[in-house]
């Protein structure tokens, strides 16, 4: 039988990290499911979905924790892949956001968001360098899983407003994997 864990790990970047750290979880017979990982600053973190034996579930974990004994921190949690069914039914979209940056962008758009009732499955922001001024430019490109009974233009209304208090541009469109 498989358990499921979710590994969050952050520590100084270097290269050689993911393949330690895959080599731990290959040999202790895991799987990664799914993950995200991204150098921030100078900083490498991973969040990852892992399958892995029952019968090897205690020693991947305390193999992955020993990584702290070289700076990472590390949380190993037990979950189960049963957890998506919650949203079974809502329908995913793709959200990108952009414009000039400024604080508060990510929490007006994401609390009009939880008003809503609107799950974030997954986010990415950043900032480039505008082609002729290099004024910086924040993006934001999200999937968010909208209620079936959530009206797709109350949805749509309210982003242009929170994103108009921001002053940035919002799209939203049917998520197509």
């Amino acid at each position: 039988m498989k358990n499921y864990i979710v590994l969050t790990l952050t520590g100084t970047d270097r290269i050689g990290l993911v393949d330690q750290i895959t080599d731990i979880i290959l040999k202790n017979k895991g799987n990664i499911e799914a993950s995200k990982m991204a150098r921030l600053g100078g900083e490498f973190a991973m969040l990852a979905f892992i399958s892995v034996p029952e019968n090897n579930k205690d020693h991947l974990s305390q193999k992955l924790l020993g990584l702290k004994t070289e700076g990472f921190l590390i949380v190993v949690k037990e979950t189960g892949p049963g957890q998506t069914q919650k949203y079974h039914g809502w329908l995913p979209y793709k959200l990108d956001v952009h414009g000039a940056d400024h604080e508060g962008i990510i929490h007006q758009i994401a609390h009009d968001l939880a008003q809503k009732g609107v799950n974030i499955e997954s986010m990415d922001t950043g900032m480039i360098q505008a082609p002729m001024s290099g004024t910086p430019l924040f993006f934001m490109s999200a999937v968010v899983l909208v209620p079936p009974a959530l009206i797709f233009q109350h949805l749509r209304e309210g982003l242009e407003r929170s994103s108009d208090e921001v002053n940035v541009n919002c799209e939203l469109s049917p998520y197509k994997g």
